[in-house]
């Protein structure tokens, strides 16, 4: 039988409650853990932050004092359940290296989504960033490797190549260029909405992360590169949260972010290797499952709507950390050189000069310091000329981004 999250009882909210010994457990070790067991861990925290922060949002536009009293304490559970998340992260863990597995988060969950995504416009924008998010992990290895002398395949696995994307100068647009067009709750295949939400939470978490870490390295580089590259995560916010039904209702907003946990939570139990990690996504499932139940009952108390209408009856097929390397490239041989033009994604190419990407372009360039580009320029005199890479699959697709000096 299908697994519905809307049937299924979870643990009475009463009971949700840990203690500070059952918070603090044993983070994972970095040298053996498994790529995509890092990935969740990464991908479950902004889940749950962005979860806490749309009922902190909600809670700061109500009036109604019993509203604000369940959200405080759903919210509070949430907050543990984030803490357990978080804590799964090693202190010895660097920036640097925990920077190279949120990007492979990125390229490979935006992956995933973007070969389920049942709504072509939609489909079409996860690619855009996918591209984008490609690039930023082949920058942040370089600087891994040139810094720390570490080697990105040592986190990423042979999961993930590591080449360049849509290079990261020509990333940057005007924001009128970055906003989308929303999807409609109404008439969306429910499985759209839930995508856009956990695409939206994982880009929000890497933008709050690289503005909270993006002054700790000591190099100007490395500084550089993260304030630049923050820049591009807050115009992927724009262009992920844009895809959101603005007329959905506080009330059925919390209810898809709670389905979505439900659906994340089960989905990663299903793949987790790692016993104890396995365990907290199991326990978190039957948590969320009576958060959801609760929030499925705020949308008929206040909306007088059936729940039902925007979220699916069933569970959808479990969301996957995979190996997407043939789909990125074909993406990559297809889509290098597209921009934007206000809400239609074109080839660099048709825009006129005067366009104001080219204006936008010409503004943050100026002086000709760019720090993506440094860093590759950096690498390559401390390496004799040479780019760190990490070319699984044959040469890099598109022939103009082949590097120019040692064989593929």
């Amino acid at each position: 039988m299908a697994f519905d999250p809307m049937k299924e009882r979870g643990i009475p909210l009463d009971r949700q409650v840990r203690s500070w010994r059952e918070l603090a457990g044993e983070p994972y070790d970095k040298a053996s853990v498994h790529p995509y067991t890092r990935c969740r861990v990464i991908a479950m925290n902004g889940i749950e932050v962005d979860a806490i922060l749309h009922s902190h949002q909600w809670a700061r536009h109500t009036g109604d004092l019993d509203l604000k009293r369940q959200l405080a304490a759903i919210r509070r559970v949430e907050q543990q359940q984030q803490k357990a998340i978080s804590g799964l992260i090693p202190g010895e863990e660097t920036i640097l290296e925990n920077t190279i597995g949120y990007e492979q988060v990125a390229v490979d969950l935006t992956a995933w989504i973007a070969q389920q995504e049942p709504d072509p416009y939609a489909k079409q924008a996860y690619e855009f960033g996918l591209l984008e998010d490609f690039d930023h992990l082949y920058r942040y290895a370089n600087l891994l490797d040139l810094l720390e002398k570490k080697r990105a395949e040592e986190i990423v696995g042979h999961y993930t190549e590591i080449i360049p994307g849509r290079p990261t100068p020509m990333e940057h647009r005007h924001p009128h260029d970055d906003v989308r067009i929303a999807l409609d709750h109404r008439s969306a295949d429910p499985l759209s909405l839930l995508h856009a939400l956990t695409v939206t939470a994982a880009e929000q978490q890497t933008m709050n992360y690289y503005m909270n870490v993006g002054n700790r390295p000591t190099n100007p580089i490395a500084r550089a590169l993260y304030l630049e590259i923050a820049m591009i995560e807050e115009q992927h916010v724009t262009h992920y949260e844009s895809l959101l039904d603005p007329t959905m209702s506080w009330a059925a907003m919390e209810a898809a972010h709670q389905y979505n946990e439900c659906y994340l939570y089960y989905s990663f139990m299903q793949q987790e290797e790692h016993p104890r990690i396995k365990e907290i996504w199991e326990t978190h499932l039957a948590m969320e499952l009576e958060h959801l139940r609760l929030a499925c009952e705020l949308v008929k108390q206040i909306d007088a709507r059936d729940p039902a209408e925007f979220l699916p009856q069933e569970i959808p097929e479990p969301v996957l950390f995979q190996s997407n390397k043939e789909y990125v490239r074909q993406v990559l041989a297809s889509q290098v050189n597209l921009t934007a033009n206000l809400a239609d994604f074109v080839p660099m190419d048709e825009l006129p000069e005067d366009h104001r990407y080219h204006q936008y372009q010409r503004a943050v360039h100026a002086g000709g310091f760019i720090p993506s580009e440094a860093v590759i320029q950096e690498h390559k005199k401390a390496m004799s000329g040479q780019e760190y890479r990490l070319n699984t699959e044959g040469p890099h697709p598109v022939e103009w981004l082949r590097r120019s000096q040692a064989a593929e």
